[in-house]
């Protein structure tokens, strides 16, 4: 495919609406996010008291003589989930929190850096006051809220945090909006504003 054809394909691409675009058929949107924790009282609590998101379904456990843990969930099969909830935070996705106990089961949540790093962010309206509640609250934070000044996500402040047992998380906030969406055709989903 010669320039021009790239060039004529990639107008067109973005020419489509957004439903026309090659994917899974029927995808909506995140439903949830998954995460596996230490302690699910300590979780669940962390996650209503201190970030405000909301109980919801309580599940009971999963063991399975069989392999049914290994070909269903990629896991050993001798792995049990103990319990797992799910949380509502605000208007974004839920949270599906998970109890294991499994043979061989990793202690330490991995790095941004590591294979498999990831992180959580919540979007509040004023980053000075949210800092200021997570310390209160006796929350780690790790360094002092950045913002970018150039580039496409100007106008985007953040800072990241992590919950007890060492969860990455992360906060932004963007009041005027970011210099891509001056441009953008379609921005990036936002829990403050309706879904287009």
């Amino acid at each position: 495919m010669n320039f021009k054809h790239t060039l004529a394909a990639a107008s067109l691409a973005l020419a489509l609406p957004f439903s026309a675009h090659a994917g899974m058929p029927g995808m909506e949107g995140a439903h949830h996010v998954g995460l596996t924790v230490p302690n699910m009282d300590d979780a669940v609590r962390f996650f209503v008291d201190v970030i405000g998101c909301e109980e919801s379904i309580k599940l009971g456990a999963f063991k399975f003589a069989d392999d049914w843990m290994n070909v269903h969930l990629n896991v050993n099969p001798r792995a049990e989930i103990k319990r797992f909830q799910m949380v509502r935070c605000g208007h974004g996705t839920n949270l599906e929190i998970f109890e294991y106990s499994a043979p061989g089961q990793g202690k330490t949540p991995p790095r941004n850096s590591d294979v498999g790093g990831h992180h959580l962010a919540f979007y509040v309206d004023d980053m000075d006051k949210a800092v200021a509640y997570l310390k209160s609250k006796g929350v780690r934070t790790l360094g002092a809220p950045s913002t970018f000044t150039e580039g496409p996500a100007a106008g985007l402040t953040w800072m990241y945090f992590l919950a007890p047992w060492g969860l990455q998380l992360e906060i932004v906030s963007t009041p005027k909006g970011m210099a891509y969406e001056k441009t953008a055709r379609r921005a990036l989903w936002d829990p403050r504003a309706p879904a287009k």
